[in-house]
């Protein structure tokens, strides 16, 4: 029954059962407590540097015209 709705439904019972009401719960409460906004979210000014040096080192090549 894997892959059914049906069978996804027996799986999150299972899981509630052997680890309690709150499983999924705690799932996502630990994926919340991971996330750190970071990096370009932090910093556009650093995002804007970076992508003007990966423009600057395209593959694509020059634009042409049709």
């Amino acid at each position: 029954m894997a892959g059914t709705k049906a069978g996804g439904l027996k799986a999150a019972a299972t899981n509630k059962a052997k680890y309690g009401k709150a499983f999924y719960a705690n799932i996502g409460r630990k994926g919340g407590q991971n996330g750190h906004t970071g990096g370009f979210a932090a910093n556009p000014a650093l995002a804007k540097i970076a992508g003007a040096k990966g423009g600057r080192i395209s593959r694509r090549g020059p634009a042409k015209k049709h």
